[in-house]
Protein backbone atom coordinates (compact mmCIF):
# COMPACT_ATOMS: atom_id res chain seq x y z
CA UNK A 1 0.00 0.00 0.00
CA UNK A 2 1.57 3.33 -0.86
CA UNK A 3 0.59 6.79 0.67
CA UNK A 4 0.02 9.19 -1.94
CA UNK A 5 2.07 12.58 -0.34
CA UNK A 6 5.28 10.25 -0.36
CA UNK A 7 4.85 9.21 -4.10
CA UNK A 8 5.58 12.23 -5.90
CA UNK A 9 9.36 13.01 -7.52
CA UNK A 10 12.36 12.32 -5.80
CA UNK A 11 13.52 15.59 -6.15
CA UNK A 12 11.23 17.76 -4.23
CA UNK A 13 10.21 21.29 -6.14
CA UNK A 14 12.27 23.30 -3.14
CA UNK A 15 15.47 22.13 -4.60
CA UNK A 16 14.96 24.27 -8.24
CA UNK A 17 14.76 27.75 -6.54
CA UNK A 18 17.57 30.34 -5.47
CA UNK A 19 18.99 29.46 -1.72
CA UNK A 20 17.42 25.89 -1.22
CA UNK A 21 21.04 24.50 -2.54
CA UNK A 22 22.56 23.98 1.45
CA UNK A 23 24.17 21.21 2.08
CA UNK A 24 25.10 21.92 5.36
CA UNK A 25 25.21 19.02 8.30
CA UNK A 26 23.90 21.59 11.21
CA UNK A 27 24.36 18.87 13.71
CA UNK A 28 22.30 20.74 15.91
CA UNK A 29 22.00 17.85 18.57
CA UNK A 30 25.82 18.71 19.04
CA UNK A 31 25.88 22.46 19.44
CA UNK A 32 27.95 23.45 22.65
CA UNK A 33 29.77 26.40 24.03
CA UNK A 34 33.14 24.93 22.72
CA UNK A 35 31.45 24.51 18.62
CA UNK A 36 32.85 27.59 17.23
CA UNK A 37 36.07 27.53 18.96
CA UNK A 38 36.56 24.12 18.02
CA UNK A 39 35.58 24.55 14.32
CA UNK A 40 37.91 27.72 13.91
CA UNK A 41 40.65 25.57 15.10
CA UNK A 42 40.17 22.97 12.27
CA UNK A 43 42.57 23.14 9.60
CA UNK A 44 40.19 22.64 7.64
CA UNK A 45 37.44 25.21 8.04
CA UNK A 46 36.00 27.56 5.31
CA UNK A 47 35.26 31.42 6.38
CA UNK A 48 32.62 33.12 4.34
CA UNK A 49 32.70 37.26 5.67
CA UNK A 50 29.44 39.48 5.04
CA UNK A 51 29.38 42.76 5.85
CA UNK A 52 26.23 45.58 5.22
CA UNK A 53 24.26 42.67 3.09
CA UNK A 54 27.39 41.90 0.68
CA UNK A 55 29.56 38.65 1.16
CA UNK A 56 33.61 39.36 -0.05
CA UNK A 57 34.12 37.00 -3.25
CA UNK A 58 37.82 36.07 -4.72
CA UNK A 59 37.32 36.71 -8.42
CA UNK A 60 40.01 35.47 -11.05
CA UNK A 61 40.19 32.36 -11.22
CA UNK A 62 38.30 29.47 -12.54
CA UNK A 63 35.16 30.54 -10.64
CA UNK A 64 33.77 33.14 -7.64
CA UNK A 65 35.37 31.87 -4.47
CA UNK A 66 33.59 32.92 -1.33
CA UNK A 67 35.69 30.42 1.26
CA UNK A 68 38.56 31.98 3.13
CA UNK A 69 41.05 29.93 5.31
CA UNK A 70 41.48 31.61 9.37
CA UNK A 71 44.86 33.08 7.93
CA UNK A 72 42.90 34.52 5.01
CA UNK A 73 40.28 35.81 6.82
CA UNK A 74 42.53 36.91 9.94
CA UNK A 75 44.10 38.77 7.81
CA UNK A 76 41.71 41.04 6.33
CA UNK A 77 40.82 41.09 10.28
CA UNK A 78 37.45 39.48 10.03
CA UNK A 79 35.38 39.77 13.17
CA UNK A 80 35.73 36.08 14.52
CA UNK A 81 34.59 36.22 17.98
CA UNK A 82 31.13 37.21 16.29
CA UNK A 83 31.34 34.80 14.08
CA UNK A 84 28.66 31.77 13.48
CA UNK A 85 29.40 28.23 12.79
CA UNK A 86 26.81 27.31 10.11
CA UNK A 87 28.05 23.01 10.51
CA UNK A 88 29.74 20.67 8.78
CA UNK A 89 30.30 19.79 4.79
CA UNK A 90 31.94 17.25 3.13
CA UNK A 91 35.08 19.77 3.35
CA UNK A 92 35.19 20.18 6.52
CA UNK A 93 33.32 23.33 9.17
CA UNK A 94 31.66 26.20 7.83
CA UNK A 95 31.74 29.24 9.84
CA UNK A 96 30.18 32.91 8.32
CA UNK A 97 31.74 35.88 9.97
CA UNK A 98 30.95 39.89 9.74
CA UNK A 99 33.39 41.33 7.56
CA UNK A 100 35.43 44.23 8.82
CA UNK A 101 36.76 46.02 5.45
CA UNK A 102 35.35 48.77 3.82
CA UNK A 103 34.47 47.48 0.11
CA UNK A 104 36.52 50.10 -1.80
CA UNK A 105 39.68 48.72 0.44
CA UNK A 106 39.12 45.30 -0.48
CA UNK A 107 42.14 43.97 -2.75
CA UNK A 108 41.79 43.57 -6.56
CA UNK A 109 40.96 40.00 -6.44
CA UNK A 110 38.32 40.85 -3.54
CA UNK A 111 34.77 41.82 -4.01
CA UNK A 112 32.20 42.87 -1.87
CA UNK A 113 28.71 41.74 -3.74
CA UNK A 114 25.60 42.24 -2.52
CA UNK A 115 23.46 39.16 -1.53
CA UNK A 116 20.76 39.82 -4.37
CA UNK A 117 23.20 39.66 -6.76
CA UNK A 118 24.49 36.43 -5.64
CA UNK A 119 20.96 34.96 -6.26
CA UNK A 120 19.73 36.31 -9.14
CA UNK A 121 23.12 35.85 -11.32
CA UNK A 122 24.04 32.73 -9.98
CA UNK A 123 28.05 33.59 -9.09
CA UNK A 124 27.87 30.83 -6.58
CA UNK A 125 27.32 27.31 -6.46
CA UNK A 126 24.09 26.24 -5.59
CA UNK A 127 25.64 25.11 -1.93
CA UNK A 128 27.16 28.41 -1.61
CA UNK A 129 24.24 30.04 -1.94
CA UNK A 130 22.07 28.31 0.23
CA UNK A 131 25.11 28.86 2.62
CA UNK A 132 25.03 32.30 2.06
CA UNK A 133 21.62 32.40 3.32
CA UNK A 134 21.96 30.42 6.25
CA UNK A 135 25.07 32.57 7.57
CA UNK A 136 23.24 35.75 6.33
CA UNK A 137 19.77 35.24 8.00
CA UNK A 138 21.81 34.40 11.35
CA UNK A 139 24.77 37.06 11.05
CA UNK A 140 21.19 40.07 10.87
CA UNK A 141 19.42 38.52 13.99
CA UNK A 142 21.98 38.94 16.36
CA UNK A 143 22.88 42.64 14.92
CA UNK A 144 19.18 43.01 15.69
CA UNK A 145 19.26 41.41 19.21
CA UNK A 146 22.20 42.35 21.04
CA UNK A 147 19.68 43.77 23.95
CA UNK A 148 17.37 41.53 25.74
CA UNK A 149 13.32 42.38 24.75
CA UNK A 150 12.58 41.40 27.93
CA UNK A 151 14.68 43.68 30.37
CA UNK A 152 16.79 45.57 28.01
CA UNK A 153 20.14 43.94 29.10
CA UNK A 154 22.72 43.10 27.20
CA UNK A 155 22.48 39.56 25.38
CA UNK A 156 25.66 37.26 24.33
CA UNK A 157 25.89 34.79 21.68
CA UNK A 158 26.29 31.36 22.48
CA UNK A 159 26.34 27.88 21.37
CA UNK A 160 28.21 28.53 18.32
CA UNK A 161 25.30 31.36 17.28
CA UNK A 162 22.49 29.64 17.67
CA UNK A 163 21.35 31.12 20.64
CA UNK A 164 21.26 34.69 22.74
CA UNK A 165 21.36 34.74 26.79
CA UNK A 166 20.74 37.89 28.44
CA UNK A 167 23.47 38.95 31.38
CA UNK A 168 21.18 40.33 33.28
CA UNK A 169 17.76 37.73 34.03
CA UNK A 170 19.33 35.04 31.51
CA UNK A 171 16.32 34.95 29.26
CA UNK A 172 17.21 32.70 25.97
CA UNK A 173 17.00 34.52 22.90
CA UNK A 174 16.40 31.89 19.50
CA UNK A 175 17.11 32.83 15.70
CA UNK A 176 13.92 33.88 14.39
CA UNK A 177 12.32 33.03 11.32
CA UNK A 178 9.68 34.99 9.26
CA UNK A 179 7.31 32.74 7.05
CA UNK A 180 5.78 34.44 4.11
CA UNK A 181 3.03 33.04 2.01
CA UNK A 182 3.70 33.73 -1.67
CA UNK A 183 1.05 31.71 -4.18
CA UNK A 184 -0.60 32.07 -7.31
CA UNK A 185 -4.83 31.92 -7.51
CA UNK A 186 -5.55 30.16 -11.04
CA UNK A 187 -8.49 29.52 -12.43
CA UNK A 188 -8.66 27.21 -15.52
CA UNK A 189 -6.01 28.64 -18.40
CA UNK A 190 -5.65 32.04 -15.86
CA UNK A 191 -3.63 33.17 -12.82
CA UNK A 192 -3.66 36.67 -11.08
CA UNK A 193 -0.45 38.04 -11.56
CA UNK A 194 0.61 41.89 -9.67
CA UNK A 195 2.88 44.42 -10.37
CA UNK A 196 3.99 46.33 -7.18
CA UNK A 197 5.50 50.27 -7.59
CA UNK A 198 9.10 49.21 -6.69
CA UNK A 199 8.78 46.35 -9.47
CA UNK A 200 11.31 46.72 -12.35
CA UNK A 201 9.63 47.73 -15.34
CA UNK A 202 7.34 45.38 -16.94
CA UNK A 203 7.55 42.98 -14.14
CA UNK A 204 4.60 41.07 -12.96
CA UNK A 205 4.56 38.14 -10.03
CA UNK A 206 2.85 36.05 -7.40
CA UNK A 207 1.04 37.62 -4.64
CA UNK A 208 2.84 37.39 -1.63
CA UNK A 209 2.23 38.82 2.53
CA UNK A 210 3.49 37.56 5.72
CA UNK A 211 1.79 35.04 7.86
CA UNK A 212 0.68 36.30 11.14
CA UNK A 213 0.17 34.57 14.52
CA UNK A 214 -2.09 32.04 14.80
CA UNK A 215 -2.83 31.56 11.35
CA UNK A 216 -2.70 28.33 9.12
CA UNK A 217 -0.45 29.19 5.66
CA UNK A 218 -3.72 28.20 3.76
CA UNK A 219 -5.46 30.84 5.74
CA UNK A 220 -3.09 33.21 4.97
CA UNK A 221 -3.01 32.54 1.28
CA UNK A 222 -6.64 32.87 1.56
CA UNK A 223 -6.53 36.22 3.25
CA UNK A 224 -3.73 38.10 1.47
CA UNK A 225 -4.70 37.23 -2.00
CA UNK A 226 -8.09 38.53 -0.66
CA UNK A 227 -6.83 41.74 0.81
CA UNK A 228 -4.36 42.79 -2.31
CA UNK A 229 -6.58 40.98 -5.32
CA UNK A 230 -10.59 40.82 -4.14
CA UNK A 231 -10.13 37.30 -5.31
CA UNK A 232 -12.04 34.41 -2.91
CA UNK A 233 -9.88 31.60 -2.61
CA UNK A 234 -11.31 27.89 -2.64
CA UNK A 235 -8.62 24.83 -1.99
CA UNK A 236 -5.15 25.95 -1.22
CA UNK A 237 -2.09 23.49 -2.14
CA UNK A 238 1.53 24.02 -1.18
CA UNK A 239 3.78 22.92 -3.37
CA UNK A 240 7.61 24.36 -2.35
CA UNK A 241 9.83 26.79 -0.01
CA UNK A 242 12.51 29.06 -0.38
CA UNK A 243 14.72 30.51 2.54
CA UNK A 244 14.81 34.24 2.13
CA UNK A 245 17.41 36.11 3.69
CA UNK A 246 15.84 39.66 3.59
CA UNK A 247 16.51 39.43 6.06
CA UNK A 248 15.31 36.17 7.89
CA UNK A 249 12.09 34.77 6.19
CA UNK A 250 11.27 31.77 4.79
CA UNK A 251 8.67 31.90 1.57
CA UNK A 252 6.10 29.18 1.16
CA UNK A 253 4.54 28.82 -2.77
CA UNK A 254 1.05 27.78 -2.57
CA UNK A 255 -1.51 27.45 -5.34
CA UNK A 256 -4.78 29.01 -4.89
CA UNK A 257 -8.36 28.05 -6.44
CA UNK A 258 -9.75 30.95 -7.56
CA UNK A 259 -13.94 31.29 -6.97
CA UNK A 260 -14.54 34.44 -8.52
CA UNK A 261 -13.48 36.14 -11.66
CA UNK A 262 -13.72 40.55 -10.58
CA UNK A 263 -10.19 41.28 -9.73
CA UNK A 264 -10.30 44.66 -6.55
CA UNK A 265 -7.31 46.29 -5.14
CA UNK A 266 -6.56 49.83 -4.04
CA UNK A 267 -3.67 50.89 -5.61
CA UNK A 268 -1.40 51.39 -2.74
CA UNK A 269 0.72 48.01 -2.02
CA UNK A 270 0.31 47.18 -5.79
CA UNK A 271 -0.17 49.58 -8.49
CA UNK A 272 -1.85 46.78 -11.28
CA UNK A 273 -3.15 43.36 -10.93
CA UNK A 274 -4.98 41.21 -13.29
CA UNK A 275 -6.02 37.65 -15.16
CA UNK A 276 -3.29 36.75 -17.47
CA UNK A 277 -3.54 33.26 -19.55
CA UNK A 278 -1.63 30.57 -19.77
CA UNK A 279 -0.21 31.87 -23.14
CA UNK A 280 0.62 35.43 -22.49
CA UNK A 281 2.06 33.89 -19.32
CA UNK A 282 4.39 31.37 -21.69
CA UNK A 283 5.30 34.90 -23.56
CA UNK A 284 6.66 36.27 -20.76
CA UNK A 285 8.71 33.33 -19.76
CA UNK A 286 10.36 32.93 -23.26
CA UNK A 287 10.90 36.65 -23.34
CA UNK A 288 8.75 37.44 -26.30
CA UNK A 289 5.96 39.36 -24.93
CA UNK A 290 4.76 42.15 -27.11
CA UNK A 291 4.58 44.25 -24.37
CA UNK A 292 7.71 43.69 -22.63
CA UNK A 293 6.08 42.32 -19.68
CA UNK A 294 8.04 40.00 -17.20
CA UNK A 295 8.76 37.69 -14.58
CA UNK A 296 10.89 37.34 -11.43
CA UNK A 297 14.45 36.08 -12.04
CA UNK A 298 14.25 31.66 -12.32
CA UNK A 299 15.82 31.29 -9.22
CA UNK A 300 12.49 32.93 -7.48
CA UNK A 301 9.81 31.11 -5.95
CA UNK A 302 7.87 33.37 -7.58
CA UNK A 303 9.31 32.52 -11.21
CA UNK A 304 9.28 28.79 -10.46
CA UNK A 305 5.43 28.83 -9.20
CA UNK A 306 4.28 30.69 -12.62
CA UNK A 307 6.37 28.27 -14.06
CA UNK A 308 5.28 25.30 -12.99
CA UNK A 309 1.64 26.49 -13.68
CA UNK A 310 2.34 27.79 -17.08
CA UNK A 311 4.32 24.31 -18.15
CA UNK A 312 1.27 22.19 -17.10
CA UNK A 313 -1.24 20.77 -19.37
Amino acid sequence: MTFAPLTGPEREPSQFVGFAGNRIDRQSENRSEESLSQALADPRVRIMQSRAGRIYVKIGGAEPDAYFSRVEAEAMNAKLDNAVLLGMSELGPVVVAPGSVEPDDLPENIKAIDHRSIYTQGLLSSEATGELAQGAALLIWHHTHKFCGRCGGRTEMRIGGYKRVCTQCETEHFPRTDPVAIMLAVKGDRCVLGRSPHFAPGMYSALAGFIEPGETIENAVRREVLEESGIRLGRVAYHASQPWPFPHSLMIGCYGEALNDDISFDGKELEDCRWFDRAEVREMLAGTHPQELRLPPSAAIAHHLIRFWAEAE
